[in-house]
């Protein structure tokens, strides 16, 4: 983590590495490895009605099951060759992308192996339910980040400019057959400030903050921020002269703007409601607050007590009861990354996690699985993955199957986060000559305590897939 200015400086000064604005961080899509001849895996063990509707089954390539509108540009990263991709039935789906669904279990088949999300948040996705059930769940970090930044600079220009007030008083002067006569009276009723020369106070300075950061300095404007998590790779995005403090009444005191940037975390020493009575308080009596992260961020009868009291505003897109018609608020529809290009980058950079995971077995911007880079399978290697609840014992087990099946291991990485554990073994195939059956290996390694699922990653689309479902072997 970077904590302060000096500390930043340090690094850069010291450090090598350079870093590339880009518009979201790119999963790099391997090309598709050849099938390792001579394996035999099991699949589809008992009857069929485990898998739902077996004319729903297309042998040979990967279901992805789409719920709402997914871009289009998004859902062309799946090659057709290997991918059946459905918005309707899809009771074999190895996969789910979806963008505001609200997921329930029930719409998650046995079959399932990851879900992505095209966004950041994940409140719609029962994620400690999918780590029980072995299921990495993905978002798109990034992906929306130019759409919400440009909506945090427009929402300073609303809240500097009573742009709305005067839009709404031309259209009432228009209806009386008015305009002509009182625009240029009128105007002095909409007077406001320019944002050159202000200060802005930026809470979180992640992807969305780190971009709001650099454009608003490029407008003239002065730029603090707080951001206690700040990482090496968002450190190197700032500008320069960004001032770096350590607590959020810090950055907020005598800005003129301030834009909250953080995710919304419930529970104890989560951050709801987390700008407050004592926070606002800190405020100078004009300033602006912009909320286009989490409408619960914000205490409502704290930020109404603010604006009831001063000249300040408050400009956010999402829903607000006590809020929507203050006349120094501006509620918005949820319009963060409501672009046709936020939309086609996170649907790109969803379809794209999904296949690295079921491809390679790659994890990269899970919520709930540890971050897992690997080297490029050879095409003579099996790549065996494992995922077992985070006990002791339980990769000592997985070792001694191979051994007694009498299969060399030529790699093996073992990663946790929380109470899952997720491994990968490289299996060489060189040694062995006919058919490499891997079977009961598999069988043996997935009824392990603690072992939720497996999978034999071979570079034939949709097969490999076991699960322990309460002391039953599915496959």
């Amino acid at each position: 983590m970077i904590s302060s200015r000096a500390a930043l400086d340090k690094f850069m000064r010291s450090s090598t590495v350079r870093a590339t604005a880009s518009r979201f961080n790119n999963i790099v899509v391997r090309t598709k490895s050849t099938p390792v001849q001579g394996v035999q895996v099991e699949h589809g063990r008992g009857v069929w009605k485990t898998y739902g509707d077996l004319s729903n089954y297309k042998q040979g390539k990967y279901q992805i099951k789409t719920f709402n509108k997914i871009s289009p540009i998004g859902l062309a990263r799946f090659p057709e060759e290997d991918y059946d991709v459905r918005s309707g039935e899809a009771a074999n789906a190895h996969a789910i992308l979806l963008r505001s669904h609200k997921l329930q279990e029930e719409d998650v088949p046995k079959t399932v192996r990851a879900i992505a999300r095209c966004g950041a948040g994940t409140n719609n996705i029962p994620v400690a339910r999918m780590t029980e059930l072995g299921i990495p769940v993905f978002n798109t970090p990034g992906a929306n980040a130019n759409a919400v930044k440009e909506l945090v600079l427009c929402g300073m220009l609303l809240g500097s400019r009573k742009i709305v007030d005067g839009v709404n008083h031309m259209k009432e002067l228009g209806a009386q057959g008015l305009a002509r006569e009182r625009v240029e009276k009128d105007k002095a009723k909409f007077g406001g400030q320019e944002i050159m020369g202000k200060t802005l106070a930026i809470i979180g300075l992640g992807h969305i903050g780190s971009m709001t950061a650099r454009d608003a300095q490029a407008l003239g404007m002065t730029v603090k921020g707080y951001d206690p998590g700040l990482t090496v790779q968002s450190a190197l995005t700032l500008p320069k002269d960004l001032e770096l403090v350590d607590s959020i009444t810090a950055a907020v005191a005598g800005a003129d703007y301030i834009s909250i940037n953080i995710p919304y975390i419930k529970g104890e020493g989560g951050t709801h409601g987390i700008i407050g009575k004592e926070v606002i308080s800190h405020f100078s009596p004009n300033a602006v607050l912009l909320n286009f992260a989490r409408g619960e961020l914000v205490d409502s009868a704290a930020m109404k007590e603010f604006l009831d009291g001063g000249d300040g505003r408050y400009v956010s897109d999402f829903p607000d009861d006590l809020l929507w018609d203050h006349q120094n608020a501006i509620i918005l529809p949820h319009l963060g990354a409501s672009t046709e290009e936020a939309e086609d980058a996170a649907a790109s950079m969803a379809a794209d996690t999904i296949r690295t995971y079921l491809e390679t077995g790659e994890i990269k911007n899970s919520v709930n699985f540890p971050d897992t880079s690997l080297d490029e399978r050879p095409d003579t290697n099996v790549r065996f993955t494992v995922v077992n609840k985070n006990v002791p014992g339980a990769l000592a087990k997985i070792t001694e199957a191979f051994a007694s099946e009498g299969l060399n291991i030529l790699q093996q990485i073992n990663h946790s986060r929380g109470e899952i554990a997720y491994n990968v073994l490289d299996i060489d195939t060189t040694k062995h000559e006919g058919v490499l059956e891997f079977k009961n290996v598999q069988e043996k390694i997935t009824m392990v305590d603690g072992v939720i699922s497996t999978r034999v990653i071979y570079g034939q689309p949709g097969q490999g897939y076991a699960k322990n479902i309460d002391g039953e072997y599915f496959i």
